[in-house]
């Protein structure tokens, strides 16, 4: 089990503690990786057949190389992984190891989520139980969030591979691994919401739009496959659309907007991406709105 981490020790001995709580019969390592800092043991109690390590990434800087650190290091044959700021919450891992038996040929499993924002918890059901590639190119599937990842670790290490280290700031780097998994073999969920997503009123990303319109220009570049799946373009122009829109580059949002809808009518980021260049509204009460209800942009 592999925590990301980078200066949040509060957050990390909650994620920590609902990891080691989990009603599993067997072994469950822990390992916490700090991103190029200082590392230090949570003081958080493990208990019989609980393990907790620590490591410190020294591959790129980031999420990407802080959780290959991780599955690199891990020494048991299934792997998962939970951000520092969410939790684990009961059945979860016993759930999806049951899973993983009825569908052996699943490349990944993954549970539904409860995303808590300003003091509400909004769950977010996983709508089907098995999902494919071509799934995935038409909708990212929020519920299917790095948070509830589970897979076996040859798989990860020698299959569809590492989290890729070289996405223009890191953003979209679990999609990317998503739809690269979903190649080989289905993703399958668990329906019922097991993972708390702690949302914040701030974003490492929601003001870095060039870093975002950079990522996901590269990720459609990586997935050609995105040209025969109009509704799934139609989504990565919206997102698009909507960043460059944040930049103020109103040309080329309005560009990328009318693509984003023919490809998708109801594409609700090229929407949004057409008010912010009417200044109708700001991007930041486009991203308030969406997050009362638990979408993101």
């Amino acid at each position: 089990m592999i925590i990301p981490t980078k200066d949040r020790p509060e957050l990390l001995a909650r994620a920590v503690r609902a990891v080691l709580a989990q009603e599993f019969d067997g072994p469950i390592e822990c390992i916490v990786v700090f991103d190029q800092e200082q590392t230090h043991l949570p003081e958080v109690p493990t208990g019989p057949g609980r393990t907790l390590r620590v490591l410190r990434n020294e591959r790129t800087p980031g999420l990407a190389g802080t959780r290959n650190t991780g599955y690199l290091r891990a020494s048991h044959t299934i792997v998962a992984a939970c951000d520092d700021d969410d939790e684990w919450l009961p059945g979860k891992l016993t759930a999806q190891l049951d899973l993983l038996d009825r569908y052996p040929q699943a490349s990944l499993v993954a549970t539904g989520i409860v995303i808590h924002f300003s003091g509400r918890d909004i769950p977010r059901q996983a709508q089907d139980e098995v999902l494919t590639f071509r799934d995935f190119l038409r909708d990212r599937r929020m519920e299917v969030h790095p948070s509830t990842y589970l897979a076996r670790r040859s798989a990860v290490v020698d299959g569809f591979g590492l989290v890729e280290e070289e996405i223009p700031g890191g953003y979209a780097e679990d999609y990317d691994w998503l739809l690269r998994a979903a190649k080989t073999g289905p993703v399958v969920c668990v329906r019922d919401p097991l993972v708390r997503v702690n949302w914040h009123n701030g974003s490492f990303f929601t003001s870095r739009w060039e870093m975002i319109d950079q990522a996901l220009t590269w990720l459609l570049r990586r997935f050609p496959e995105f040209a025969g799946e109009r509704r799934g373009l139609g989504r990565v122009q919206g997102q698009l659309a909507f960043a460059n829109a944040a930049l103020g580059k109103r040309r080329k949002a309005l560009g990328l907007a009318a693509r984003a809808l023919r490809n998708h009518p109801t594409n609700r980021q090229a929407l949004a991406s057409l008010l912010v260049t009417s200044h109708l509204v700001t991007p930041d009460q486009v991203i308030g709105l969406g997050r009362r209800f638990g979408r993101g942009v």
